[in-house]
């Protein structure tokens, strides 16, 4: 068995060393045996994108998302979107999560087209929303805890039926306002963790890695690994973070 993996512009999205989920996907694949390839893609690259079976966006400012709208227009934009369809994992943090929507719309109101690959939109805010924060995965989403750190003043809105990644324990997630975090469109997994966020949550790795299995051979049954010095620090992380936000 193989995986092969799409880092999509790693040149200009890799805020918080977001890199580091594609070190612990490759890493939990290798250890039970399974071959892993990554592929950088960047800005000017035009690669057969149906070759790939697992895709990863990080984060990146305004100003490197706005540097990408020419490059996604000139049909890079469409393969993501057939890729997005046909049911290929992705994950995509912070800023490569907001392209996915319809548009980010800045605070002094510029609105930048985005992919549209997904029903949802951004809107800048007033206040960054900056914090470390535990969310709960939604059951299509493996179901458990997720710590990590979120540094953003967009906040993202979900069109009518699309499901958020999961809700919100301390933090504000999307926007602050109605307690979900992220996206799950199909495969697509989008989040506003950064930190990176599979290394402290190796549940959530696994069902990433496992959904982008199954799409490609049908069937994935992952063996367990030894990740108690993971999940103690992860258990520290949320019983920490838990109890300091509930004493102020």
């Amino acid at each position: 068995m193989e995986l092969k993996i799409c880092h999509l512009y790693p040149e200009v999205l890799n805020l918080y060393g977001d890199r580091g989920n594609i070190l612990c996907m490759k890493r939990r694949l290798e250890t039970r045996g399974i071959s892993c390839s990554v592929t950088d893609v960047g800005i000017g690259d035009d690669p057969d994108l149906t070759q790939f079976d697992l895709f990863f966006i990080g984060g990146g400012q305004d100003f490197e998302q706005e540097v990408l709208l020419g490059d996604l227009r000139g049909g890079k934009g469409s393969s993501i979107r057939s890729a997005v369809e046909d049911g290929k994992t992705f994950l995509c943090i912070c800023g490569g999560y907001q392209m996915m929507g319809h548009y980010y719309q800045t605070h002094d109101g510029v609105k930048c087209e985005f992919l549209g690959a997904v029903d949802l939109y951004t809107v800048g805010g007033d206040r960054r929303m900056i914090d470390n924060y535990a969310f709960e995965l939604g059951p299509e989403s493996g179901g458990s805890v997720v710590v990590g750190f979120e540094n953003h003043s967009g906040r993202t809105f979900l069109g009518e039926g699309i499901k958020p990644l999961g809700t919100v324990l301390k933090g504000c997630g999307n926007n602050g306002e109605d307690q979900t975090e992220g996206v799950r469109y199909r495969n697509l997994f989008g989040t506003y963790s950064h930190g990176p966020v599979l290394p402290k949550n190796p549940q959530f790795a696994d069902h990433i890695l496992k959904t982008a299995l199954q799409h490609r051979y049908g069937s994935a049954d992952l063996e367990p690994l030894d990740d108690s010095m993971e999940m103690q620090a992860h258990e520290r992380v949320l019983k920490h973070y838990l109890h300091l936000s509930d004493s102020h």
